[in-house]
């Protein structure tokens, strides 16, 4: 049985922004098997010459990942980075305090920012402002990004590379308004450190942007606060204000979970208005925009203690469709707010809560990696609003939401339109319009299962996958019948 006809109304009078590719970025941290055993891994038959697995590369590839951040995380904030140059079997062992695990250290700097250049990622680091100094953050900037004639320029050119990265983006610490976080201080002190990281920061490279690190948790007693507070105290120093957010059906309700979008609208929404406010009440010349750096869902597995291992599993997460539903969700709300979001990146990447699982002989590419893969290739142009008419749910936590979730992105003449389907059970008639406009359909994928728990395994690693659909042309515009709990990317011409 099928729902009431959903219709989305777009036009291209009506723009939102240009949505900033780096929406569309990743994260990997020292944490499991991401990096060790996962995109580092030089003793495996699938490693190329610089130690990185040949198929992960690939399957990450497939994903249009434009920006990756590292090295953490929480990681970061006890991470040394004078610890990983220098010769490989030079560099130390060490405890690493926030996942209990050991580091060996193997991969650095170096291997971080040749893999980014290989494969185009727009490198992002995260200082360590926990244990670390304001100058050895700002040391790490001219290591990275000075030219050849002071210390640690120099000293990059000892260590083989002569001409500079480039690093654009500067994470300046991590979650440092949570209590389980190496050097956490309450706000005011956590923005004084933050305000003397990035003024010597951009001493050394003035093109570089930052990231103040926002609430971690909209729970949080200084949710809002925090970020005030800290927006505040760097000031003009502050580019970005990083949200974090992991969702899951921790309560077992498939309905509520499913609305999760409107629960991610409402914390842009609200921290948008932080920096709106912080740049009227300051006189700021501009308003910092937002940089949601850390976002997945994340429920199952909470495994964190390393015991001291090197590269154990931990949080490595199973997925579903319905996960995937969610996930996509993320990727919609970015684009609708493409005036706010210009950065985001999905926490992780490689093994730990990840699209991309690998053992010895392979990848397994997870439901999740699907949708981000769907949009993120169609996801280039102006966003566009969208007028959504049809049916709601009144679910528990996240109130009256729309069945239909919608977005819509205009690249010249072609049209992208992105749809999910929030119901459990039943299917969604949707229709998008063009007031005015001549539409030709052009290409679908859709990713549907047979229940909202179906799921990738190894045994079956194509359960769950995009497939080609048609969609049907009527006047103004295009429709299609949505099953329930799926995701709809379409590109169609715009006359």
């Amino acid at each position: 049985m099928s729902l009431p006809s959903t219709t989305v109304t777009v036009h291209p009078s009506f723009p939102v922004d240009e949505v900033d590719p780096r929406v569309f970025g990743g994260f990997l941290e020292h944490l499991g098997r991401a990096v060790y055993g996962g995109v580092y891994d030089p003793g495996s038959p699938l490693a190329d010459g610089h130690g990185c697995r040949t198929d992960v590369l690939e399957a990450l590839g497939g994903m249009h990942l434009t920006t990756m951040r590292w090295p953490g995380g929480n990681f970061a904030s006890a991470y040394h980075w004078l610890d990983g140059i220098g010769p490989p079997g030079t560099r130390p062992v060490v405890r690493e305090p926030a996942w209990r695990s050991a580091e060996t250290n193997a991969f650095g700097t170096h291997e971080f920012l040749d893999l980014a250049e290989r494969v185009g990622w727009v490198p992002m680091l995260a200082v360590n402002l926990g244990t670390g100094t304001p100058e050895e953050a700002a040391d790490w900037v001219e290591y990275c990004n000075a030219r050849v004639g002071t210390r640690w320029a120099d000293r990059r050119a000892a260590e083989g590379r002569a001409t500079p990265w480039g690093v654009p983006l500067w994470c300046l610490g991590n979650e440092m308004d949570g209590s389980w976080q190496l050097g956490h201080v309450p706000a005011d002190e956590y923005g004084r450190r933050a305000q003397q990281a990035a003024m010597q920061m951009k001493l050394v490279d003035p093109s570089i942007e930052t990231v103040v690190c926002g609430s971690s948790m909209v729970d949080s007693a200084t949710y809002g606060t925090w970020d005030r507070t800290a927006l505040e105290i760097v000031g003009e120093h502050a580019d970005y204000i990083s949200l974090h957010r992991y969702v899951g059906n921790m309560a077992g309700d498939l309905e509520d979970y499913l609305a999760t979008g409107r629960a991610l609208d409402l914390q842009i929404e609200d921290m948008a208005a932080v920096c709106r406010s912080v740049r009227a009440s300051t006189r700021a010349r501009r308003t910092v925009r937002l940089c949601f750096d850390e976002w997945n869902v994340w429920y199952r597995n909470f495994e964190m203690d390393g015991g001291w291992r090197q590269a154990p599993a931990l949080l490595e997460e199973s997925y579903d469709l319905a996960d995937a539903v969610v996930a996509a969700q993320f990727l919609l709300s970015f684009i609708r707010h493409a005036d706010s979001v210009k950065v985001a990146n999905l926490a992780q990447v490689v093994n730990v809560i990840a699209p991309v699982l690998t053992r010895d002989d392979g990848v397994l590419l997870q439901t999740i990696y699907h949708p981000f893969r769907m949009i993120a290739e169609r996801g280039t142009g102006t966003a566009l609003q969208v007028a959504t008419d049809g049916p709601t749910v009144d679910v528990r936590t996240n109130g009256r939401t729309p069945v239909v979730d919608a977005a819509a992105v205009l690249d010249g003449a072609t049209l992208h339109l992105f749809a999910v389907n929030r119901s459990p059970d039943r299917a969604a008639p949707v229709r998008f319009q063009v007031p005015g406009g001549r539409i030709t359909p052009s290409d679908g994928e859709l990713l549907a299962g047979p229940s909202p728990d179906a799921s990738n395994t190894w045994d079956a690693p194509a359960a769950v996958v995009p497939v080609s659909v048609d969609l049907e042309g009527v006047p103004d515009g295009v429709q299609f019948e949505l099953p329930p709990h799926s995701v709809l990317a379409c590109t169609v011409q715009v006359g």
